[in-house]
Order: structure tokens, then sequence, then C-alpha cells
């Protein structure tokens, strides 16, 4: 039974790490050598974030405490920093059976935490890393940030390849970076996958359906990787997330989040922060709109108890 319980955890944990902490509990294990490696991976992708000035106390995830987390996607390249592109907040509570998840819009108007200037929210990053982002967004949705998982969007890209590829359903047709993309179910190697989940200035939801392009390319990641069966790509995926991932959970926070939280996937609620565009100093901005900003800050917090 011992044995048993040690392969799921196995498993688990590097589905976790390749689907970018969304919280998708798998079965299964291989060999002893893949847990060893889990640990040490996790231990490897590390970085610290301060406690939230937003909490009264410190959160306790064996008494299953609602929390939240933070999905950055970052464009990290050689001699450049890179900004947030991608900013998801989730709230996950195993009392409701509730994930809540709200897509923050790069180009989002808003105070920058640590600078004191009124900038897009996915320069945070750039001006501060993690920290600052994660502290911009807390501001912006007057919520605390627990958790993050950091990602490096090129990643997507070796992480599909490692895979052998991914399927994804494709609502409209579209070209970009050279390449094309039907619709209906396409099947997409790196590249493609990349540049399928970059594209936004002819998605007539913009930034919108770029966020769910994105979300269908982690889908497929997670429908692909749940089969992985050839210890030589686990190698490979371990590699992955070791040059692309950072994390401040722990290797037992994701192991006791996956076990005690799982049943909040049941239930998943997106959020959607409406507002409209807007041009200052001649530079686009995305204005939200205050009455709905109030709303999702209501059902967040709520969702946080």
């Amino acid at each position: 039974m011992r044995a048993e319980r040690r392969k799921k955890k196995k498993k688990v944990l590097l589905i976790v790490l390749m689907i970018i902490g969304l919280f998708v509990l798998a079965t299964g294990g291989y060999a002893y050598y893949l847990w060893n490696k889990a640990a040490s991976t996790v231990a490897s992708i590390q970085e610290d974030l301060k406690k939230s000035d937003k909490r009264d106390k410190d959160i306790d995830i064996s008494k299953k405490d609602p929390i939240s987390v933070l999905i950055m996607g970052v464009d990290e390249r050689k001699n450049d920093k890179g900004r947030a592109d991608t900013l998801i907040y989730m709230t996950v509570n195993p009392k409701t059976k509730t994930t809540e998840m709200v897509s923050i819009p790069r180009d989002t108007y808003t105070k920058i935490v640590g600078k004191g200037t009124m900038d897009k929210i996915n320069h945070s990053y750039a001006y501060g890393g993690t920290q600052m982002a994660a502290d911009t967004v807390e501001e912006l949705l007057d919520v605390p940030v627990d958790y993050f998982v950091k990602v490096n969007m090129e990643s997507f890209k070796d992480t599909v390849d490692k895979l052998g590829g991914i399927t994804v359903n494709s609502t409209f047709a579209f070209s970009y970076d050279g390449h094309s993309f039907g619709t209906g179910n396409i099947n997409l190697n790196g590249e493609e996958a990349l540049a399928y989940t970059r594209m936004r200035k002819e998605d007539p939801k913009g930034d919108f359906g770029r966020q769910q392009r994105q979300r269908q390319v982690i889908e497929g990641i997670i429908s692909k990787g749940a089969n992985i069966s050839s210890i030589t790509k686990f190698g490979d995926m371990f590699k992955v997330v070791e040059d692309n991932m950072k994390t401040n959970m722990s290797f037992d926070d994701m192991w006791t989040i996956m076990t005690d939280y799982k049943k909040a996937r049941n239930k998943v609620i997106q959020h959607e922060l409406k507002g409209s565009g807007t041009k200052i100093n001649n530079i686009y901005y995305y204005q939200l709109d205050e009455t709905s900003l109030a709303s999702v800050k209501k059902e967040l917090k709520e969702s946080l108890e």
C-alpha cells in the first residue's frame, strides 16, 4: 500500500509542474528515481515571496484554509528580464469545493506598487520581478497572493515538443508568425503552440481571446502529459521545468494541496475584468470598469473567506 501511494505521488507532482500549477490530479508512476527527482526539481525552482500584507495570519493548508495562487507567464530571453504578459489569479477553496479564476489583461492601467507610477500591469515584472508583480496584483484586486507559479512562455514550445505535440480546438482560422491555423481540432508542435498563444491583434476578443488559447494549450499539455509512460520523457520534462519555472510552493505544499484541495477543481468559476481601451500620451492602455472591478474583488474575497 505504501509503495502504491508513493507511485501516485510521483506522477501527481510531475503533472503539477508541467501544467503550471493548475491543480490537476493524475495517478500512477513508474520508478523510484522519479520521486527523488521530483523532490530535487521542486527544490531547484524555489523563489521566495514575502508574506502578504493582506493576511492577518498565516494560512494553514493542513486545516484546508482557502488559498490563492498567481500564475505568471513571462517572456524572459537572454539579456531581457521580460514582462508578465499572462497574469491569472486563482482562489482555491476546498470547503466550498470551488476554484475561482480571473485573467488580468496585460495592458491594464494600474498603480505599480514599489515604483509609485501608473503603468501597464505587465510592466510590474520588468521593474521589480516576481515580488513587484505580486504586490501590484494584490493592490489591484485587494486580495492576498499566497503562492505563485511563474513560467517562461518559451517553455510552452519545449514542453509540447517533449510530449510529441498536442491537440487544441481552434474556434477560428488565422495566421501568425509564419504559421497558419484552421478551425476545429488541430495538432500543434512546439513552435506552433507558442505562436498560437501569442496572437492577439487579429482576435475579435483581443487579449481575452489570447488568454483562452493559452488555456487551451495548457489543457492540451494536461491531456497529453497525463498519458506519459516513458521514463525518458519524464527526464526531459524535469529539465524543462528546472530551466523555465519558479514557485514558492514547497514539495510538501504541493502534495498537501493536490491531496486535500483536489475537489475544488470540480467547480471552476471564471471572472472577467471588463473595461475599455484608451490612449494616454499616445500609449494604449486597458482601463478597467470600476463596477466590474468591485464585483470581482467581492467574489474573490468571499472565496477566500
